[in-house]
């Protein structure tokens, strides 16, 4: 009788200690936060306006194990997140850059090579330039010949057909429409030239470092 009762008062001391533990747990962290004032406030459990204003987590002794920012409202969030994804738009632009800058030194590795693959870019592009402007001779000399054929026919003292006026119209028309695609040509030519350019001092500055780097190991 004696041990079950000793038993007893062991299991209700034990009891009492985990009771007296959980609460010394619960209360050994409280919440503290200000309000707009500037004003500290604190409780023993999370509040809306902790949540609000953000918060730390503050020990028994006053130390502060954490700290919580404060909810963003909707529009925060959506600039934050507009943010976040032109930053993650750049980094990938930066990550592509450089891989491509690495394909380029791959591809040339002498900067007499890539002048010559710039070359030819620019070959092309003065071919396209040479085939407009035979086209645009052998459209305007077509324009010539309806113009002479309808002037005939004025000074003969003749009506000019109507078929003839909208023939004349229409290679008007297309002669026209030559000389803006050799013009729009010519400026993608300089464009190109001026690229080239720029891009060729990027390379250099590459090349540079990529031989510096090998110097280096």
């Amino acid at each position: 009788m004696r041990k079950t009762l000793i038993v007893i008062a062991m299991l209700a001391l034990t009891g009492g200690l985990h009771a007296q533990a959980q609460k010394t747990t619960s209360s050994s962290f409280r919440y503290r936060w200000k309000d707009p004032s500037g004003l500290p406030h604190y409780s023993d459990s999370l509040t809306a306006d902790a949540l609000k204003y953000g918060y730390d987590l503050v020990n028994d002794r006053g130390l502060v194990v954490q700290h919580v920012d404060r909810q963003l409202n909707p529009e925060e969030r959506a600039a934050a997140q507009k943010l976040a994804d032109q930053q993650a738009a750049e980094q990938h632009a930066a990550q592509e850059r450089q891989r491509a800058d690495a394909q380029m030194l791959a591809a040339y590795p002498t900067e007499d090579a890539y002048k010559a693959g710039q070359q030819l870019q620019l070959d092309s592009i003065d071919q396209q330039i040479t085939t407009t402007q035979a086209n645009m001779r052998t459209q305007e000399k077509a324009l010539t010949d309806l113009l002479t054929r309808a002037g005939d026919l004025e000074r003969a003292k003749q009506p000019v057909p109507k078929l003839l006026n909208d023939s004349i119209a229409k290679q008007r028309d297309v002669v026209a429409k030559q000389r803006d695609l050799l013009e729009h040509e010519r400026t993608a030519r300089d464009a190109a030239a001026q690229k080239n350019a720029q891009d060729l001092q990027h390379y250099r500055e590459l090349k540079a470092a990529q031989d510096k780097s090998q110097q280096g190991q």
